[in-house]
């Protein structure tokens, strides 16, 4: 039996409220030390990430961009609007002025 199959044995032993000898129970906290310690280290990677923070950062300043550049496309859009307002205007003033010269 492996210690980790021999750890989840003994947890389960004891969580039942069975007794452990000194031994078993000395092998159950060296398993939990071990539990411990690889928790620590991941959790050590993935809060550390000098990585993560960078891509956090790329991240916050696309998205900064992006607002901006949707902003610069909305005002364009409404001056669009306006300006094919001047020139349906200026159309129909165009047609009316050619309706009323004598051919």
């Amino acid at each position: 039996m492996t210690s980790e199959e021999q750890g989840r044995v003994l947890h389960d032993k004891l969580t039942r409220g069975e007794s452990l000898s000194n031994q078993e129970q000395a092998e159950l906290e060296q398993w939990y030390a071990r539990l411990d310690r690889a928790e620590v280290a991941v959790l050590a990677r993935t809060v550390a990430s000098p990585k993560l923070a960078e891509l956090e950062a790329q991240v916050a300043q696309a998205t900064a961009q992006l607002q901006s550049v949707t902003q610069r496309i909305q005002t364009l859009s409404a001056e669009n609007a306006v300006v094919r307002q001047q020139i349906a205007y200026l159309q129909r003033q165009l047609i009316q002025k050619s309706a009323t010269q004598p051919a």
